[in-house]
């Protein structure tokens, strides 16, 4: 009885196919392509930081029209931006309310008191160090004028001095003195009260400032894994609305209560945060369900490259070229910045239009939701 026998298996022995190589033109179309998308980044993150300058800067001043007049003359141009104030406890509920970003207190006349600079640095540490060097430029007039007048009295002594000598000393009229040099030795000295100060645990301000990136990226990070983890648009509201609770709850702990960067009632802190961040994810999520995964593209562009180097939480917005310090309030990252230092520092500012912004977005990003959905309904129907 013959045994089968097996016949080996086939063998391919031809050789390897590779996919063919892309031509020289569109890889160095690739590379121009790289080259251009890094300059933009470049631009988008250092434009505001180059281009910003001390400009416009609303502070309030107590004084007369003449005072006000010289110290307008004095500043450099262009600087300052001065509301008239009718007292230093007027100037001080500007600065609350967040109209102005300082004051400046003058005497009402000479010998009266010593000028005060009144500073917010929990408003802007850059503004609160602006004004101290204007404070500083103050003192040095009053020391000139005092050196001045110094001198004129010492030259005055020596012509009576000299006069007497010779014997023509001339009496004084009556109900006049001659001023001797110590009747000006006494120069005021400009006092700088930090009327709003940052928290002992953040008192340079960076930690506020630099919470602005991690913020802007969480609500990116969100849409991103909705857009390509959830699918149905009542599943991926519902995980819109939830990374908002969540998100917020949990980064306010960490900013409040670990790190007490953020000051003030922790629930509003983690709604601003959590309505900041879920605003953006419905945004991204939003896009992508319009137009496919390019809309996590257009969000990254909107949220990272436009709004965040706009946002101003490292200088004041009125520093950034016009207007483009009041667009940067129309986006998440401003909105959320400038709401989450009115709410820590601020409670008398009106807190309204951030509030407003954030919650624009997020209803944006829902209607875009909902139209992408009922889109795709329509073409299956249409099938």
């Amino acid at each position: 009885m013959s045994t089968p026998q097996s016949t080996p298996a086939h063998r391919d022995t031809s050789p390897a196919t590779h996919a063919p190589h892309t031509p020289w033109p569109h890889a160095l179309r690739a590379a121009a392509l790289a080259a251009v998308a890094v300059c933009v980044i470049l631009l988008a993150f250092a434009w505001p930081s180059v281009t910003a300058k001390a400009q416009h800067l609303p502070i309030a001043v107590v004084g007369s029209a003449e005072q006000v007049q010289q110290l307008t003359a004095k500043a450099p141009e262009g600087m300052l931006d001065i509301r008239t104030a009718t007292s230093r406890d007027d100037a001080l509920a500007q600065i609350k309310k967040r109209d102005v970003y300082g004051a400046v207190v003058l005497p009402a006349t000479a010998g009266a008191g010593a000028p005060e600079i009144l500073v917010a640095s929990a408003a802007s540490p850059v503004a609160s160090s602006a004004l101290t060097q204007l404070g500083a430029g103050i003192q040095r007039q009053i020391d000139q004028q005092a050196i001045t007048g110094l001198i004129s009295a010492v030259q005055q002594l020596q012509a009576g001095l000299a006069a007497a000598a010779q014997g023509k000393s001339t009496p004084p009229a009556a109900g006049t003195t001659t001023p001797a040099p110590q009747q000006h030795a006494t120069v005021p000295t400009v006092v700088v009260t930090d009327v709003v100060p940052l928290s002992a645990d953040d008192s340079r301000g960076t930690g506020l400032a630099v919470a602005g990136l991690p913020l802007a990226m969480g609500g990116m990070v969100g849409g991103i894994l909705i857009s390509l983890l959830v699918s149905g648009a009542w599943r991926r509201l519902a995980a819109v609305v939830s990374y908002g609770v969540l998100g917020g709850l949990g980064l306010a702990g960490i900013l409040q209560g670990w790190f007490h960067t953020l000051q003030g009632e922790y629930w509003a802190n983690a709604a601003a945060i959590g309505l900041g961040v879920a605003a953006t994810a419905a945004i991204i999520t939003g896009v992508s369900a319009l137009i496919g995964r390019a809309g996590i593209a257009v969000g990254a562009v909107l949220t990272m490259f436009i709004g965040n180097p706009l946002s101003s939480l490292t200088q004041p917005k009125e520093f950034l070229p016009a207007p483009w310090g009041d667009i940067g309030q129309w986006f998440v990252p401003g909105a959320s910045g400038t709401l989450l230092r009115d709410l820590s520092y601020f409670p008398d500012a009106a807190t309204a239009f951030p509030w407003l912004v954030l919650a624009g977005w997020a209803v944006l990003g829902v209607l875009l939701i909902a139209t992408g959905h009922f889109r795709d309904q329509s073409a299956v129907a249409e099938i």
